[in-house]
């Protein structure tokens, strides 16, 4: 029996059309799309980012470690120095070294060195941006136990590095700060504001004085190595320098011995001495209390003590040579020129005084309550009667004394260099009161605006330039502090006086010393002096309390130095507290100037 076996039948041909001839096409389709898509992001990445990509690469190689310049120095005009830069060694950090896997160890450990809150160095790498190959300043002037701290932990202490930095330095502390002001790291709003002129992070700037005055000067310009490391972020070879330029010098108007005798003069009373040379105007001297010492600026951050020290409740920090008070019986120089010039009364004139006097219903005292009898302009100045002045106040008129008020400079700027610093001071007039009292002026106004009161308002570098225009004919000068400005020193403004109003300022101003208020300045251990005491009623804490002035000059054939000194709120008179200052500030002066002679 024959077994049948299945047939191996022919496979049938497939003939199905529908979407065969597709199926390459679309293969060939979906290949060429992607292949351009990688074609697109190939190119996006080579040409369009891939500077960016080099930047950054070139970044993690390259570093920028800047060179900072040296701050120009300050002298005194005979070369002696005011401020220099000493060289402490200072903590800085890679920003881009310390990203958040290792930064845990890092900012912790120097935290606990530095006593620095890690939120405050955070916030510096932040503001550096996390990108930045250039050092940021972390913290200056360590002491030998963070030296030694830093190098006992530098192994965990990837990205950080100590450098010697420039810090200012001031080896007189507290004597100049008024003058030179003092440095401090920029603030963030600052750094926005100056970022295009070459500022940084953690540069410094000059903040008051003439440390911010003349802050281009001094400054210089930053340098830098550009250094390639290696992977462990070492330096393996210098791709370019460009050096520092150190910023320049100064030489200032001010005698340092005659600044320290001012200091020394003042004494622990609040308030300002100025000293000038009359014919030139260039400042020997200024002197502020209370003070500061600008070396505390200098630190990477202030104690709470450093603080309080510039933040008291006397403020000081303002340069009260500059601020301004009511100049009291000083002021009599102006109402005698007033006087003699509006030809109502001759150099001849005598007026009896009184123990006070009425005038528009209000009686105004005399200083002694008694009078001094028939006086002349010169017995007047000597004895600094206040009803001889009221006379003379009285006819001259309110808009005549207003003229020649201003004429003497009150009531705006010197023109000295701290003019963000300095005060104009107030000439009060009809148009002021009827602003601010909403009264007219009237001669009671007048009246006391002769002696130096109301609301009358000056500086002690005012009284000082009102000083100098007697003692050099006339003239009106602009104070200055840099040496060697010409403009400031050949700028002289002429007031039109007689010769013999003048002469009678003079003669007025020999005899307060020789037989009036401040003979305690009628010494053989000085030239012949000329001056005016001056003592204002003042009100502190509802307490009167006097502000005393007494401003000088002298030789009086050739007065070669103007001296004003104010106390403020002392208490004291201007014959009793101030004179004695100057004097004791003119013997140092003529000794050292003339050894042997006085």
């Amino acid at each position: 029996m024959t077994l049948l076996q299945p047939s191996r039948l022919p496979l049938k041909n497939n003939t199905r059309t529908v979407g065969r001839d597709f199926q390459p096409i679309f293969l060939i389709a979906f290949t060429l799309l992607m292949t351009s898509i990688i074609g697109v992001r190939l190119a996006n990445l080579q040409i369009v980012e891939g500077t960016n990509h080099r930047t950054r690469a070139e970044a993690n190689r390259v570093r920028i470690i800047p060179k900072q310049p040296v701050r120009g120095n300050i002298f005194d005009r005979n070369g002696k120095v005011l401020a220099s830069t000493r060289y402490p060694r200072s903590v800085y950090l890679w920003p881009m070294a310390h990203r958040k896997s290792g930064w845990s160890v890092v900012g912790s450990r120097l935290e606990k060195i530095l006593n620095i809150p890690r939120e405050e160095i955070e916030k510096k790498l932040q503001e550096a941006g996390p990108n930045s190959s250039s050092l940021i300043p972390i913290a200056r002037d360590l002491n030998e136990a963070q030296l030694t701290a830093l190098k006992e932990y530098h192994k965990e202490l990837k990205g950080v590095e100590i450098h010697t930095e420039a810090v200012r330095y001031y080896p007189h502390g507290q004597e100049l700060a008024h003058v030179l002001g003092y440095t401090r790291e920029l603030t963030a709003e600052q750094l926005q504001q100056k970022r295009e002129l070459g500022y940084r992070l953690g540069d410094v700037i000059g903040q008051m004085g003439a440390e911010k005055v003349y802050e281009n000067t001094l400054r210089g310009e930053w340098g830098g190595q550009q250094v390639e490391v290696d992977r462990a972020g070492r330096p393996v070879r210098v791709l370019g320098e460009k050096p520092a330029k150190s910023g320049s010098d100064l030489n200032l108007t001010i005698d340092l011995n005659l600044q320290i005798a001012a200091n020394k003069a003042l004494g622990k009373y609040n308030g300002a001495i100025v000293a000038l040379d009359p014919n030139n105007g260039e400042v020997l001297a200024m002197v502020s209390r209370p003070t500061f010492d600008p070396n505390i600026f200098s630190k990477q951050k202030l104690s709470q003590k450093d603080w309080e020290s510039v933040q008291g409740a006397n403020h000081p920090l303002v340069n009260r040579a500059l601020s301004a008070f009511p100049p009291a019986s000083t002021f009599k120089i102006v109402t005698t020129a007033a006087g003699l010039e509006s030809g109502k009364f001759s150099p001849k004139t005598t007026l009896q005084t009184y123990g006070s006097l009425t005038i528009g219903g209000i009686t105004f005292g005399e200083w002694n309550h008694a009078g001094f009898g028939p006086l002349g302009f010169v017995g007047a100045m000597q004895w600094s009667s206040d009803t001889f002045f009221y006379q003379i106040a009285q006819a001259v008129g309110g808009p005549t004394l207003i003229e020649w008020t201003r004429k003497f400079g009150f009531g705006e700027k010197t023109g000295f260099d701290f003019a963000a610093e300095e005060t104009r001071g107030l000439v009060p007039d009809d148009d002021w009161k009827r602003k601010h009292r909403n009264m007219p002026w009237t001669v009671g106004d007048t009246v006391n605006m002769s002696i130096g009161q109301g609301a009358l308002l000056s500086s002690p570098l005012q009284v000082a330039v009102m000083f100098a225009v007697p003692a050099n004919g006339g003239y009106r000068v602009q104070p200055h502090l840099l040496k060697d400005n010409q403009p400031a020193a050949n700028w002289r403004k002429l007031i039109k006086m007689k010769p013999t109003t003048i002469q009678i300022l003079h003669d007025g101003l020999r005899k307060v010393i020789t037989h009036g208020t401040a003979q305690v300045l009628n010494k053989p251990t000085l030239p012949p002096v000329a001056g005016k005491t001056g003592t204002a009623e003042a009100w502190q804490n509802r307490v009167k309390k006097n502000h005393a002035w007494f401003g000088a000059y002298a030789p009086v054939d050739q007065p070669e130095i103007v001296i004003v000194a104010f106390t403020e709120h002392s208490g004291g008179g201007g014959g009793s507290l101030a004179a004695p200052m100057v004097l004791e500030i003119l013997e140092d002066y003529f000794k050292r100037k003339y050894p042997g002679k006085y």
